[in-house]
């Protein structure tokens, strides 16, 4: 499981961090600041929603 959880944390890291990139460029944050801890939250928010993804796909 932890290996399906590496694959699908590459692919749900990109899309939260850049979904959280677009977000706060649209709210006008435009330093470099704020558009890195955007990324950064993203990329730890899909840390536990890839386990749980996985976990999912494991079980079904």
């Amino acid at each position: 499981m932890l290996r399906l959880a590496t694959v699908l944390f590459s692919l749900i890291a990109t899309t939260l961090a850049g979904s959280f990139v677009v977000a706060a460029l649209t709210m006008g944050m435009v330093t470099l600041e704020p558009i890195l801890a955007a990324a950064a939250i993203g990329a730890l928010l899909a840390v536990p929603a890839s386990l749980i993804v996985a976990k999912k796909i494991v079980t079904a």
